[in-house]
Protein backbone atom coordinates (compact mmCIF):
# COMPACT_ATOMS: atom_id res chain seq x y z
CA UNK A 1 0.00 0.00 0.00
CA UNK A 2 2.92 2.49 1.10
CA UNK A 3 4.77 1.28 -2.33
CA UNK A 4 1.53 2.26 -4.53
CA UNK A 5 0.96 5.55 -2.77
CA UNK A 6 4.27 6.54 -3.81
CA UNK A 7 4.28 5.25 -6.75
CA UNK A 8 1.37 7.87 -7.61
CA UNK A 9 2.62 10.74 -5.85
CA UNK A 10 5.63 10.44 -8.27
CA UNK A 11 3.58 9.99 -11.32
CA UNK A 12 1.51 13.07 -10.51
CA UNK A 13 4.56 14.62 -9.81
CA UNK A 14 6.14 13.62 -13.00
CA UNK A 15 2.69 14.90 -14.79
CA UNK A 16 2.91 17.95 -13.59
CA UNK A 17 6.39 18.89 -14.08
CA UNK A 18 5.58 17.57 -17.68
CA UNK A 19 2.52 20.05 -18.07
CA UNK A 20 4.19 22.99 -16.31
CA UNK A 21 6.24 24.20 -19.47
CA UNK A 22 2.49 23.64 -21.40
CA UNK A 23 0.36 26.06 -18.26
CA UNK A 24 3.75 28.55 -18.30
CA UNK A 25 3.60 29.14 -22.65
CA UNK A 26 -0.07 29.22 -22.72
CA UNK A 27 0.28 31.92 -19.72
CA UNK A 28 2.82 33.73 -21.61
CA UNK A 29 0.81 33.52 -24.60
CA UNK A 30 -2.32 35.03 -22.96
CA UNK A 31 -0.11 37.94 -21.57
CA UNK A 32 1.51 38.60 -24.89
CA UNK A 33 -2.14 38.70 -26.68
CA UNK A 34 -3.47 41.11 -23.15
CA UNK A 35 -0.56 43.13 -24.12
CA UNK A 36 -1.36 43.39 -27.69
CA UNK A 37 -4.14 44.29 -27.51
CA UNK A 38 -3.95 47.06 -24.18
CA UNK A 39 -1.37 48.62 -27.13
CA UNK A 40 -4.18 48.39 -29.62
CA UNK A 41 -6.76 50.15 -27.30
CA UNK A 42 -3.75 52.92 -26.21
CA UNK A 43 -3.14 53.49 -29.89
CA UNK A 44 -7.01 54.25 -30.68
CA UNK A 45 -7.38 56.37 -27.28
CA UNK A 46 -4.55 58.10 -28.97
CA UNK A 47 -5.58 58.69 -32.34
CA UNK A 48 -8.95 59.52 -31.36
CA UNK A 49 -7.43 62.55 -28.71
CA UNK A 50 -5.52 63.20 -31.73
CA UNK A 51 -8.35 64.08 -34.12
CA UNK A 52 -10.60 65.90 -31.33
CA UNK A 53 -7.15 68.00 -31.24
CA UNK A 54 -7.00 68.76 -34.58
CA UNK A 55 -10.72 68.91 -34.74
CA UNK A 56 -10.78 71.73 -31.93
CA UNK A 57 -7.60 73.38 -33.99
CA UNK A 58 -9.52 73.26 -37.15
CA UNK A 59 -12.50 74.73 -35.34
CA UNK A 60 -10.27 77.34 -33.90
CA UNK A 61 -9.10 78.31 -37.25
CA UNK A 62 -12.44 78.90 -38.94
CA UNK A 63 -13.74 80.53 -35.45
CA UNK A 64 -10.69 83.23 -35.81
CA UNK A 65 -11.15 83.31 -39.65
CA UNK A 66 -14.80 83.74 -39.48
CA UNK A 67 -14.18 86.98 -37.06
CA UNK A 68 -11.56 88.61 -38.76
CA UNK A 69 -14.25 88.12 -41.69
CA UNK A 70 -16.36 89.96 -39.89
CA UNK A 71 -14.11 92.46 -38.57
CA UNK A 72 -13.61 93.38 -41.96
CA UNK A 73 -9.85 92.82 -41.36
CA UNK A 74 -9.46 91.61 -45.02
CA UNK A 75 -10.99 94.48 -46.58
CA UNK A 76 -8.27 97.21 -47.78
CA UNK A 77 -10.84 100.05 -48.66
CA UNK A 78 -10.43 99.76 -52.21
CA UNK A 79 -13.59 98.45 -53.22
CA UNK A 80 -17.21 99.42 -52.06
CA UNK A 81 -17.76 98.06 -48.95
CA UNK A 82 -19.93 95.23 -48.28
CA UNK A 83 -22.23 95.44 -45.23
CA UNK A 84 -23.41 92.77 -43.12
CA UNK A 85 -25.82 95.14 -41.38
CA UNK A 86 -29.28 94.98 -43.33
CA UNK A 87 -29.94 99.02 -42.23
CA UNK A 88 -26.99 101.64 -42.27
CA UNK A 89 -26.64 105.20 -43.08
CA UNK A 90 -23.15 106.95 -42.62
CA UNK A 91 -23.66 111.04 -43.19
CA UNK A 92 -21.18 113.89 -42.65
CA UNK A 93 -21.95 115.70 -39.14
CA UNK A 94 -20.54 119.04 -41.12
CA UNK A 95 -22.71 118.95 -44.18
CA UNK A 96 -24.97 116.67 -43.75
CA UNK A 97 -23.34 114.76 -46.88
CA UNK A 98 -25.04 111.05 -46.76
CA UNK A 99 -22.00 109.15 -48.01
CA UNK A 100 -23.39 105.67 -47.52
CA UNK A 101 -26.59 104.22 -47.16
CA UNK A 102 -29.24 101.46 -47.22
CA UNK A 103 -32.42 100.47 -46.45
CA UNK A 104 -32.17 103.49 -44.18
CA UNK A 105 -35.47 104.49 -44.28
CA UNK A 106 -36.65 101.32 -43.31
CA UNK A 107 -38.21 101.23 -39.60
CA UNK A 108 -37.20 98.53 -37.47
CA UNK A 109 -36.27 97.72 -33.54
CA UNK A 110 -33.85 99.38 -32.07
CA UNK A 111 -33.05 97.88 -28.73
CA UNK A 112 -30.42 100.21 -26.27
CA UNK A 113 -30.11 102.93 -28.98
CA UNK A 114 -33.60 104.11 -27.69
CA UNK A 115 -31.30 105.00 -24.18
CA UNK A 116 -29.77 107.92 -25.71
CA UNK A 117 -33.43 109.08 -26.17
CA UNK A 118 -33.63 107.82 -22.50
CA UNK A 119 -30.72 110.06 -21.59
CA UNK A 120 -31.70 113.39 -22.71
CA UNK A 121 -34.62 113.40 -21.51
CA UNK A 122 -33.27 112.88 -18.08
CA UNK A 123 -30.65 115.59 -18.68
CA UNK A 124 -33.79 118.29 -20.10
CA UNK A 125 -35.47 117.23 -16.76
CA UNK A 126 -32.76 118.88 -14.93
CA UNK A 127 -33.09 116.92 -11.91
CA UNK A 128 -29.68 116.69 -9.33
CA UNK A 129 -27.17 114.54 -10.28
CA UNK A 130 -26.20 114.42 -6.87
CA UNK A 131 -29.44 113.01 -5.66
CA UNK A 132 -29.70 109.43 -4.72
CA UNK A 133 -32.53 107.16 -6.17
CA UNK A 134 -32.44 103.28 -6.07
CA UNK A 135 -33.32 99.86 -7.55
CA UNK A 136 -36.64 98.17 -6.95
CA UNK A 137 -39.11 95.73 -8.22
CA UNK A 138 -40.11 97.94 -10.68
CA UNK A 139 -37.13 97.97 -12.49
CA UNK A 140 -36.50 94.40 -12.90
CA UNK A 141 -36.47 93.52 -16.57
CA UNK A 142 -39.73 91.44 -16.91
CA UNK A 143 -40.08 91.90 -20.64
CA UNK A 144 -36.45 89.98 -21.65
CA UNK A 145 -35.53 88.26 -18.35
CA UNK A 146 -32.06 90.07 -18.43
CA UNK A 147 -30.25 90.03 -15.49
CA UNK A 148 -28.41 92.89 -13.46
CA UNK A 149 -25.65 93.52 -11.42
CA UNK A 150 -27.64 96.53 -9.67
CA UNK A 151 -29.40 94.35 -6.62
CA UNK A 152 -32.56 95.12 -5.68
CA UNK A 153 -32.32 97.75 -2.82
CA UNK A 154 -29.19 99.13 -4.66
CA UNK A 155 -28.86 103.29 -4.50
CA UNK A 156 -26.76 105.15 -6.77
CA UNK A 157 -26.25 108.50 -7.18
CA UNK A 158 -28.32 109.62 -10.44
CA UNK A 159 -24.97 110.58 -11.94
CA UNK A 160 -23.77 106.92 -11.86
CA UNK A 161 -27.05 105.57 -12.71
CA UNK A 162 -27.25 107.87 -15.90
CA UNK A 163 -23.32 106.78 -16.34
CA UNK A 164 -24.70 102.53 -16.43
CA UNK A 165 -27.30 102.70 -18.45
CA UNK A 166 -25.34 104.58 -21.03
CA UNK A 167 -21.73 102.83 -21.11
CA UNK A 168 -22.54 99.31 -20.10
CA UNK A 169 -26.45 99.78 -21.52
CA UNK A 170 -27.70 98.47 -17.77
CA UNK A 171 -31.65 98.43 -18.07
CA UNK A 172 -32.52 98.59 -14.55
CA UNK A 173 -30.16 101.80 -14.44
CA UNK A 174 -32.77 102.99 -17.19
CA UNK A 175 -35.60 101.75 -15.64
CA UNK A 176 -34.86 103.64 -12.09
CA UNK A 177 -34.03 106.93 -14.36
CA UNK A 178 -37.46 107.18 -16.08
CA UNK A 179 -39.06 105.96 -12.38
CA UNK A 180 -37.73 108.64 -10.71
CA UNK A 181 -38.86 111.58 -13.17
CA UNK A 182 -41.48 113.44 -12.47
CA UNK A 183 -44.79 111.90 -13.16
CA UNK A 184 -43.21 108.28 -13.06
CA UNK A 185 -42.19 106.37 -16.48
CA UNK A 186 -45.55 106.55 -18.16
CA UNK A 187 -44.92 110.62 -18.06
CA UNK A 188 -41.37 109.87 -19.08
CA UNK A 189 -42.40 107.91 -22.21
CA UNK A 190 -44.67 110.54 -22.65
CA UNK A 191 -41.86 113.05 -22.77
CA UNK A 192 -39.58 110.82 -25.07
CA UNK A 193 -42.53 110.69 -28.16
CA UNK A 194 -42.75 114.42 -27.62
CA UNK A 195 -38.95 115.29 -28.18
CA UNK A 196 -39.17 112.72 -30.73
CA UNK A 197 -41.79 115.14 -32.55
CA UNK A 198 -39.33 117.84 -31.98
CA UNK A 199 -36.47 116.87 -33.54
CA UNK A 200 -38.00 115.67 -36.33
CA UNK A 201 -38.05 111.50 -35.81
CA UNK A 202 -41.39 111.32 -37.60
CA UNK A 203 -40.91 107.50 -38.36
CA UNK A 204 -39.95 106.64 -34.55
CA UNK A 205 -41.75 105.47 -31.75
CA UNK A 206 -40.91 104.64 -28.02
CA UNK A 207 -42.80 102.23 -25.58
CA UNK A 208 -40.43 102.38 -23.02
CA UNK A 209 -36.86 103.21 -21.57
CA UNK A 210 -34.25 100.86 -22.54
CA UNK A 211 -35.25 99.27 -25.66
CA UNK A 212 -36.14 95.95 -24.34
CA UNK A 213 -39.40 96.19 -25.88
CA UNK A 214 -39.32 95.54 -29.76
CA UNK A 215 -42.20 98.51 -30.00
CA UNK A 216 -38.85 100.68 -29.60
CA UNK A 217 -38.69 101.76 -33.22
CA UNK A 218 -36.83 104.12 -35.58
CA UNK A 219 -35.02 104.28 -38.68
CA UNK A 220 -31.22 104.91 -39.67
CA UNK A 221 -32.49 108.24 -40.98
CA UNK A 222 -34.30 109.02 -38.06
CA UNK A 223 -31.53 107.71 -35.67
CA UNK A 224 -29.05 110.29 -37.31
CA UNK A 225 -31.09 112.93 -35.91
CA UNK A 226 -31.16 111.30 -32.63
CA UNK A 227 -27.31 110.99 -32.64
CA UNK A 228 -26.74 114.22 -33.84
CA UNK A 229 -28.98 116.18 -31.16
CA UNK A 230 -27.45 113.76 -28.65
CA UNK A 231 -23.87 115.02 -29.43
CA UNK A 232 -25.17 118.24 -28.01
CA UNK A 233 -25.05 117.13 -24.55
CA UNK A 234 -21.34 117.20 -23.15
CA UNK A 235 -23.18 114.48 -20.24
CA UNK A 236 -23.89 112.03 -23.33
CA UNK A 237 -20.91 111.97 -25.20
CA UNK A 238 -18.82 111.45 -21.59
CA UNK A 239 -21.17 109.07 -19.97
CA UNK A 240 -21.01 106.99 -23.89
CA UNK A 241 -16.99 107.14 -24.41
CA UNK A 242 -15.96 105.78 -20.82
CA UNK A 243 -14.20 102.37 -21.62
CA UNK A 244 -14.64 101.19 -18.25
CA UNK A 245 -16.56 102.40 -14.83
CA UNK A 246 -15.63 101.08 -11.49
CA UNK A 247 -17.95 101.55 -8.93
CA UNK A 248 -18.68 100.46 -5.10
CA UNK A 249 -21.93 98.75 -4.81
CA UNK A 250 -23.66 97.13 -1.77
CA UNK A 251 -23.30 93.58 -1.49
CA UNK A 252 -19.91 93.60 -3.09
CA UNK A 253 -16.58 93.86 -0.85
CA UNK A 254 -14.59 95.38 -3.83
CA UNK A 255 -15.86 97.73 -6.89
CA UNK A 256 -17.44 96.40 -9.82
CA UNK A 257 -16.15 96.91 -13.16
CA UNK A 258 -18.73 98.19 -15.85
CA UNK A 259 -17.32 98.43 -19.37
CA UNK A 260 -18.57 99.52 -22.52
CA UNK A 261 -20.67 97.98 -24.61
CA UNK A 262 -18.81 99.07 -27.89
CA UNK A 263 -15.36 97.05 -28.19
CA UNK A 264 -14.14 100.05 -30.53
CA UNK A 265 -14.09 102.01 -27.26
CA UNK A 266 -12.64 100.00 -25.09
CA UNK A 267 -9.75 98.82 -27.79
CA UNK A 268 -8.92 102.86 -27.93
CA UNK A 269 -8.12 103.25 -31.54
CA UNK A 270 -10.68 105.22 -32.73
CA UNK A 271 -11.60 108.90 -32.20
CA UNK A 272 -15.18 108.14 -30.98
CA UNK A 273 -17.36 111.24 -29.49
CA UNK A 274 -20.50 109.08 -29.04
CA UNK A 275 -21.11 105.91 -28.79
CA UNK A 276 -24.15 103.34 -28.38
CA UNK A 277 -24.92 99.63 -29.18
CA UNK A 278 -28.01 98.15 -28.93
CA UNK A 279 -29.31 93.87 -29.04
CA UNK A 280 -32.62 92.24 -28.83
CA UNK A 281 -33.39 89.12 -30.63
CA UNK A 282 -36.09 91.65 -32.67
CA UNK A 283 -33.69 94.30 -33.74
CA UNK A 284 -30.31 92.20 -34.22
CA UNK A 285 -26.50 94.10 -33.43
CA UNK A 286 -27.05 97.64 -33.56
CA UNK A 287 -24.52 100.37 -33.22
CA UNK A 288 -24.75 103.84 -34.01
CA UNK A 289 -21.19 105.89 -33.18
CA UNK A 290 -19.71 109.90 -33.82
CA UNK A 291 -16.25 109.91 -34.90
CA UNK A 292 -13.57 110.98 -36.92
CA UNK A 293 -12.84 109.81 -40.71
CA UNK A 294 -10.26 111.02 -42.69
CA UNK A 295 -9.90 114.03 -40.15
CA UNK A 296 -13.76 114.74 -41.04
CA UNK A 297 -17.00 114.45 -38.23
CA UNK A 298 -18.78 111.28 -39.37
CA UNK A 299 -22.10 110.11 -38.03
CA UNK A 300 -22.98 106.19 -38.15
CA UNK A 301 -25.73 103.84 -38.08
CA UNK A 302 -25.96 99.98 -38.21
CA UNK A 303 -29.16 98.03 -37.71
CA UNK A 304 -29.67 94.31 -37.24
CA UNK A 305 -26.70 92.87 -38.20
CA UNK A 306 -26.41 89.29 -37.53
CA UNK A 307 -22.78 88.34 -35.67
CA UNK A 308 -21.24 89.04 -32.43
CA UNK A 309 -18.65 91.38 -34.82
CA UNK A 310 -20.62 92.25 -37.31
CA UNK A 311 -21.58 95.52 -36.69
CA UNK A 312 -18.17 96.64 -35.95
CA UNK A 313 -16.90 94.91 -39.01
CA UNK A 314 -18.76 97.27 -40.75
CA UNK A 315 -17.73 100.61 -39.16
CA UNK A 316 -14.30 99.20 -39.80
CA UNK A 317 -15.02 98.77 -43.83
CA UNK A 318 -16.47 102.15 -43.61
CA UNK A 319 -13.41 103.47 -42.15
CA UNK A 320 -10.72 101.63 -44.84
CA UNK A 321 -13.31 102.72 -47.49
CA UNK A 322 -13.38 106.59 -46.37
CA UNK A 323 -9.77 106.81 -45.75
CA UNK A 324 -9.24 105.32 -48.74
CA UNK A 325 -11.71 107.30 -51.09
CA UNK A 326 -9.81 110.73 -48.92
CA UNK A 327 -6.29 109.57 -49.83
CA UNK A 328 -7.20 109.14 -53.49
CA UNK A 329 -8.84 111.85 -53.45
CA UNK A 330 -5.58 114.17 -52.32
CA UNK A 331 -3.34 112.03 -54.99
CA UNK A 332 -6.01 113.31 -57.53
CA UNK A 333 -6.00 116.73 -57.04
CA UNK A 334 -2.13 117.03 -56.90
CA UNK A 335 -2.21 115.19 -60.90
CA UNK A 336 -0.90 112.02 -59.68
CA UNK A 337 -1.54 109.36 -61.85
CA UNK A 338 -3.77 106.64 -59.75
CA UNK A 339 -3.55 103.49 -61.19
CA UNK A 340 -6.41 101.91 -60.08
CA UNK A 341 -8.41 104.90 -59.91
CA UNK A 342 -10.23 106.48 -57.06
CA UNK A 343 -13.80 104.85 -56.70
CA UNK A 344 -16.28 107.45 -56.42
CA UNK A 345 -18.20 107.83 -52.85
CA UNK A 346 -21.77 107.23 -52.58
CA UNK A 347 -23.63 110.33 -52.32
CA UNK A 348 -27.22 110.50 -52.05
CA UNK A 349 -28.51 113.99 -53.55
CA UNK A 350 -29.67 116.38 -50.35
CA UNK A 351 -29.28 116.62 -46.49
CA UNK A 352 -31.41 115.00 -44.14
CA UNK A 353 -30.44 116.88 -41.86
CA UNK A 354 -28.91 119.95 -40.93
CA UNK A 355 -27.43 121.25 -37.15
Amino acid sequence: MKFSLKKYMLVAIAISLVSLPVEFSVTQALAQDGSAKSKSIKNVSYQKKQANKDKLKADQLAWSEQRAKDLGEHYDGSSLPQLASDKVLVVSQNTGEIKYAKNSNIVSPIASITKLMTAMIVLDARQSFDEIIDISKQDVDKIKGTSSRLGLGTQLTRADMFRLALMSSENRAAFSLARHYPGGQSAFVKAMNVKALVLGLTNSNFAEPTGLMYQNTSTAEDLYKLVAASYQYPEIRNATTMPFYHLLIEGHKNPVEFKNTNSLVRDGEWDIGLSKTGFINESGRCLVMQTIMAGEPVIMVFLNAKGTYERTGDANRVRKWIEYNHTNDLIANQSVVNPKGAHPKLVMSGQIYQN
